[in-house]
């Protein structure tokens, strides 16, 4: 199965609830991986908060072309599950 990010909301600071297409649900902390020239500028919440979900790519997408793969967002969902 090809892992999908279906639904994502913002909870707080650097906090985002994903669920999956397999069912996997759960918060993920990505303060940690805001780093590095795309990263840096989501350290602002009001940019943070920016990102969507987007359809094509299945996972999640900020305005200034940052995304997350799914892989890794769903081992950081399941880590804290």
């Amino acid at each position: 199965m090809i892992l999908h990010v279906v639904e994502a909301k913002y909870l707080h600071d650097y906090i985002i609830w994903v669920r999956f297409n397999d069912g996997t649900a759960g918060e993920i902390d990505l303060e940690e991986q805001l780093y590095g020239e795309m990263f840096e500028l989501l350290r602002a919440p009001d940019k943070f908060k920016t990102f969507k979900v987007d359809s094509f790519l299945g996972t999640l997408v900020w305005e200034n072309g940052a995304d997350l793969g799914p892989e890794f967002l769903h081992a950081k969902a399941k880590s804290l599950v």
